[in-house]
């Protein structure tokens, strides 16, 4: 998993360090960052493989933030998985899509983050 690279973006820092602990364990690269802003600013600079994307977030939601992201040249084909409390784990499995993108209920099953998350990765 040598150069894979995850953006991580959530306003909960015990959340970051729990997923960028067990992200970073298997060998990917993670970015965390814990904002709208920033999260477009790392995207830009960082070209990460993936972003795992919180759907609620202060000043900017996660769907904000996406239609930047597709907006802009660089950061269009960037994959964006939603990791979300808004629905659980059963609604999870029922529909795996929220307004066409990928996502996985908080809190997150480490095997199911990890399945969806290679999905992206080969």
């Amino acid at each position: 998993m040598d150069g894979k690279k995850i953006l991580v973006v959530d306003d909960d820092e015990v959340f970051l360090k729990l997923i960028e602990n067990d992200l970073t364990k298997v060998g990917y690269t993670v970015i965390t960052v814990n904002n709208g802003k920033d999260a477009i600013t790392s995207a830009k600079l960082e070209h990460p493989n993936l972003i795992l994307l919180d759907v609620s977030l202060p000043e900017m939601d996660g769907r904000e933030i996406t239609r930047i992201l597709e907006n802009e040249p660089d950061t269009k084909n960037i994959p964006i998985i939603y990791v979300t409390a808004l629905v659980s784990e059963e609604e999870a499995f029922v529909s795996r899509h929220i307004k066409g993108k990928h996502f996985i209920a908080k809190p997150y099953n480490l095997n199911t983050l990890l399945v969806q998350v290679e999905k992206y990765m080969s």
